[in-house]
């Protein structure tokens, strides 16, 4: 391990933060992404006889990459899986999965500085609501228990309701998605 950890000492003196070129349009912030990464860690590597490659590892709902340090020595470095879990179980959950597994993979690996990222597409965060999409979405909820509760009533106490309740976009959404169930409720209360 002679060789790679004295390549890995000097290759580490020329690594700095990645440019953060990307932007997150959910967020509205910048971001390294895995070129960026790459680009920032890629000539020191190549002067000192360094170079990566990242392996995946079995797992379920999610991706597992290792990045693998290898020095043209023959020494090589594992350094431990990083398990990233699939936002969506499909090609795009799983492809955002292992962007982000192999970019903060490779940083860790490297002591690439963390800045901005887009972590969110991975792990299926969302960004906060805005405070008029947070009092719409209180609305609709008020409304839709309202019905609800009127529904173990009856068709006639279902229409009642939801006549009462003033028109506003957020109440024609509600009923829309929500007619068939609340009506079906509503009929097998016993006349």
């Amino acid at each position: 391990m002679k060789n790679i950890s004295e390549a890995m000492a000097k290759a580490f003196a020329q690594i700095e933060g990645a440019v953060k070129g990307k932007t997150n349009p959910a967020f509205r912030s910048k971001y390294a992404d895995l070129a960026a990464v790459v680009d920032a860690i890629k000539p020191a590597l190549a002067e000192h006889g360094l170079f990566f490659r990242q392996i995946t590892h079995p797992a379920d709902h999610g991706v597992c990459i290792e990045t693998v340090i290898h020095h043209a020595s023959g020494e090589s470095l594992a350094c431990g899986p990083l398990f990233v879990p699939a936002s969506k179980q499909d090609a795009q959950g799983f492809g955002s999965a292992m962007t982000y597994a192999r970019r903060y993979s490779l940083m860790a690996a490297f002591g690439v500085p963390a800045e901005d990222d887009d972590g969110n597409s991975a792990v299926a965060s969302k960004p906060a609501a805005k405070p008029a999409e947070r009092a719409s979405e209180q609305e609709a909820a008020l409304i839709l228990d309202s019905l609800r509760e009127a529904a173990v009533d009856g068709l006639e106490a279902l229409q009642a309701r939801f006549k009462a309740i003033p028109n506003s976009p957020t109440k024609t959404a509600v009923w829309t998605q929500h007619q068939a169930s609340l009506k079906a409720a509503a009929e097998k209360v016993p006349a």
